[in-house]
């Protein structure tokens, strides 16, 4: 059979890749520990899953509006209103199959052939081949721990040119757990207010922001209002990964185009699920301030931990739920050719799931997620610290 050649711009996920060899690897039997995975490790909240079985009891099982559901989208009206001080009206709000979907259909609603899209480094591991299926052309900005791996307003001029249509931003960051401060982000608006690039503004992490505040770019002036398009869900707020849901709020014509693309791919988002995620929206805060401190606490330890290891450098991050250091010199003293060699041997002998910076667009770090116990966290170091003074001692 003869595939599309389109699907050659495609790799696979290594983040998704890594988190099925472990579980794999866990099923064939091994005490596999996954630093990989990128979801909280409990339960959605009780509530929520009982809002979803008590809506396909009462007939919620059939179609619904393409961009979401009425009382989903007021919800989140109301969450941007109160939580991000930004007013959309509900039909500047779609609701898709995850962040990541919703992204998809982004990509393919802005972009034409041979649009530029730029993508600060170290990124997420999907927006580069989201845009290239669409067409687009992924220009990377490259940024350093002197930033903090944070975009400023002098590297994005290196990198902006007559084709550049959009510009991807996130924060907090996946993978290196960076937040922008207001200040940081006012730079870029004053830059980016000089131009008329669409802003792709990924806030999917926004609850877990440990030390000051979550701060959208859509904030800093209407002209960033007008050109972003603010990317959220629950998959990492309220434990809800699998329930893929996800939306954006932006430019009603843009919503529009989602929506079309929506009715001819899967033509809504499962009826049950929207009705949990609307409940999510409705807890109180109580459970948002809790999954924080834990969050927090887990950072926290996760960190000192982390300094347990030889020859790294690593910046305490104030979102999400990564570690990110720079593992370059430990890696080179045990005498391994690359991070992922390192980290493909650490799988098979320690039995620890780790994704190289290399997915991200920084082959000198490793990506630990702390989204897991702190005592299986703790568990995971001292595994890799056997590993490390092994080779160490060769």
């Amino acid at each position: 059979m003869q595939i599309s050649n389109r699907m050659d711009l495609l790799q696979p996920s290594p983040t998704i890749a890594i988190t099925n060899l472990g579980r794999r690897l866990k099923e064939e039997g091994n005490d596999v520990i996954s630093l990989s995975a990128g979801e909280p490790d409990f339960n959605t909240p009780k509530k929520v899953i009982e809002a979803a079985h008590e809506a396909a009891l009462n007939g919620q099982t059939k179609y619904s509006a393409t961009p979401g559901i009425l009382p989903l989208r007021e919800a989140i009206k109301d969450k941007m209103k109160r939580d991000n001080n930004l007013d959309y009206s509900v039909d500047e709000i779609f609701v898709g199959a995850g962040a990541k979907q919703v992204l998809f259909n982004i990509f393919f609603a802005i972009l034409n052939p041979g649009d530029e899209v730029i993508i600060p480094s170290p990124y997420w591991v999907s927006y580069g081949d989201q845009v290239k299926f669409a067409e687009g052309v992924p220009v990377i900005a490259e940024t350093t721990s002197e930033t903090d791996y944070k975009l400023t307003p002098e590297i994005l001029d290196q990198y902006v040119t007559d084709k550049t249509k959009a510009l991807v931003l996130n924060s907090p960051n996946n993978p290196t757990g960076a937040v922008y401060s207001k200040e940081e982000l006012q730079r870029l608006a004053d830059y980016l207010d000089e131009t008329d690039i669409i802003i792709v503004s990924d806030e999917i992490y926004e609850v877990l922001v440990y030390e000051g505040a979550h701060y959208s770019i859509a904030q800093m002036s209407e002209k960033m209002k007008q050109n972003t398009i603010v990317v959220n869900g629950v998959s990492k707020s309220y434990a809800m990964t699998g329930w893929r849901i996800g939306f954006a709020c932006g430019d009603k014509e843009l919503i529009k185009a989602m929506s079309k693309l929506q009715s001819q791919s899967v033509s809504n988002v499962t009826t049950p699920a929207q009705y949990a995620a609307l409940k999510a929206y409705e807890l109180d805060n109580s459970y948002l301030k809790e999954y924080n401190e834990t969050f927090k606490k887990r950072r926290d330890h996760a960190y000192s931990q982390l300094q347990k290891l030889p020859y790294i450098k690593c910046a305490k991050p104030n979102g999400a739920f990564y570690l990110f250091p720079d593992v370059s010199e430990l890696v080179e003293k045990c005498n391994f050719e690359s991070v992922d060699q390192f980290t493909e041997q650490l799988l098979k002998e320690q039995y620890v799931a780790l994704v190289p910076g290399s997915a991200f667009g920084i082959p000198s770090n490793l990506r630990f997620s702390y989204a897991l116990s702190e005592e299986k966290f703790s568990e995971a170091i001292e595994r890799i610290q056997t590993f490390v003074n092994k080779y160490l001692n060769k």
